[in-house]
Order: C-alpha cells, then structure tokens, then sequence
C-alpha cells in the first residue's frame, strides 16, 4: 500500500501532487496568475489524474488550489494548451474515472475553474468561495462542459442567469442549491475535503468504481448532445469579431466596446418606471 506519509511531486510546473495513503492531492499552483490554466497546468492535471487511475493504492482524489484563488478559468494570453486524448480540456474535464474526486474550494471558481468544480463528484467550499460563468461578458461562452453541467446541477434559471450576466454564486447559497456538499470556515476546506474523501471511500473499491461508471453511462446521451452543442457554438463564437474584442477589452484591462455605460444603464432602467395611473 501508498506510504501514508506525504509522497509529494510536480508533474506538470504549475501543479503539486501529494498521495497521503489512498488519497492523492492534486494542487494548482499558478497563484500569482489566479491559477488561470495554461499548457503547463493542463500537462500537470493530466499526469496526475492518469496515476490517480493507474495506482491500485490510490482511491480518490482532492483537487485543491495555492492562493486566494481556486482557478480563474483558461489564461486569456497563454491559452490552456490543446485537449489531452483521455482528459479533454485541461487533462480532466472529459476524463472517465472509477475513482471519485473531491473539488476543495475555498476561494473563487470562475469560467474554466467553475467548469472544473462541475466535473468534480463531491465540493467542500469554504465562504471565501464564489462561482461565476463570465465567458459572455469576454466574447466567449462556457467551453469546458458548463454549458450543459450548469444548468444539471442547478437550477436551469440559476444556470442562465450566471452564464448570461456573469452572476456571482456565493457559496452559501451553492449550498442551500445542492452543488456544494459540504460549507466550511476559510482554512478548514482541505481538511475537510480529505475527511469527505475518507467517506467517499468507505464502500467497497469494485462497488465505487460501478457507482461512478453508471452514474456516467446514465449521463451519457445528454453529455454528447452538449458537446456537440458547445463545439459548434464555440466555432460561431471564435469567428465573430465579438471574441476579438472581448480578448483585447481583457488584455487591455477596459470594458468591452459592446457594454452601456453607467448613465446609459441608469437612464434606460429610469425609463421602465411605470406611468402615473390614468395618465
């Protein structure tokens, strides 16, 4: 069996990898970037996610994040690398497993670091911990399975109105929803993502795996269909001069040329205020 004391590496640059006896904790660690994922990370969240499948001794995963932040999303300048064959988008998005995996959040989550969270079977978070889907207000649009997973797991108004205003969710209020299992104090959400673990694991290993492999059978049909969706509208979206501007809008640190200004906004809402009655 795995030592349980810490066996630690760095596969990938921007990630750690840590086994504790059955568990294996996964880190991103671009904290001066937000833990925005670039090809480095991808390469590293691959790797870590193909031991996790590969070591007999290791039975579930927590993928954790260094900093304020959980992962910003796909870093705009470098971009997140190509798809890995078994992995997808940043080498765990479309992953098949047969051992759960423990998302330990206990800061923001927002675009790609949200869509990460969704690809995860179990959330600690802490109240530090918010999720956004801000892709529209940059040109874009969820690319990494939020398309379809968001409105899966919560409710579809809740999942629309934060993919098209860019809304906050606050982890309390994920939690009242059913996406976060567990809400914890800032600085108890790896401890308490490895206890959650612990539990997940206390069924049999075979009976585990099956869990997880009908859950995913099940999910199937709807799964394909949303890719499918999402690959064709990216394709719309990334030849629209809408995705040009909204790049440079973020890399030039201004808003994007299609957005109201404040007065705008403020006149246009003053208007909707309803006539006297009889006037």
């Amino acid at each position: 069996m795995t030592d349980p004391r810490a066996e630690e590496g760095r596969p990938g640059g921007a990630v750690r990898v840590r086994a504790v006896g059955p568990v294996l904790q996964v880190t991103l660690d671009r904290p001066h970037k937000r833990n925005a994922v670039d090809p480095a990370m991808t390469l590293g969240l691959e790797a870590a996610f193909a031991r996790l499948e590969a070591d007999p001794d290791l039975r579930v995963c927590v993928l954790a994040a260094a900093g304020d932040f959980f992962c910003a999303g796909s870093d705009l300048v470098l971009g997140a690398g190509p798809h890995t064959a078994d992995g997808g988008q940043y080498g765990m998005i479309r992953r098949s497993r047969t051992k759960p995996l423990v998302a330990a959040v206990d800061g923001p989550a927002l675009g790609g670091g949200f869509e990460m969270v969704l690809a995860a079977d179990l959330v600690v978070a802490s109240c530090n911990a918010w999720f956004a889907l801000p892709e529209g207000a940059r040109g874009r649009l969820p690319g990494a399975g939020g398309l379809m997973r968001a409105p899966a797991r919560l409710p579809r108004n809740v999942a629309v109105e934060m993919m098209l205003t860019g809304a906050r969710l606050d982890a309390a209020r994920a939690y009242d929803l059913g996406l976060v299992n567990r809400l914890v104090e800032p600085g108890a959400v790896l401890r308490t993502a490895f206890d959650l673990a612990l539990d997940a694991i206390a069924s049999a290993p075979e009976s585990v795996a099956q869990i997880l492999r009908g859950l995913e059978r099940i999910e199937e049909p709807g799964e394909e269909l949303g890719w499918g969706v999402t690959a064709e509208a990216m394709d719309v979206v990334r030849g629209s001069s809408d995705h040009t501007e909204g790049t440079a809008a973020f890399v030039e640190r201004r808003p994007p040329r299609w957005g109201l200004s404040a007065a705008q906004r403020a006149a246009i809402v003053g208007a909707a205020t309803p006539p006297p009655a009889g006037s």
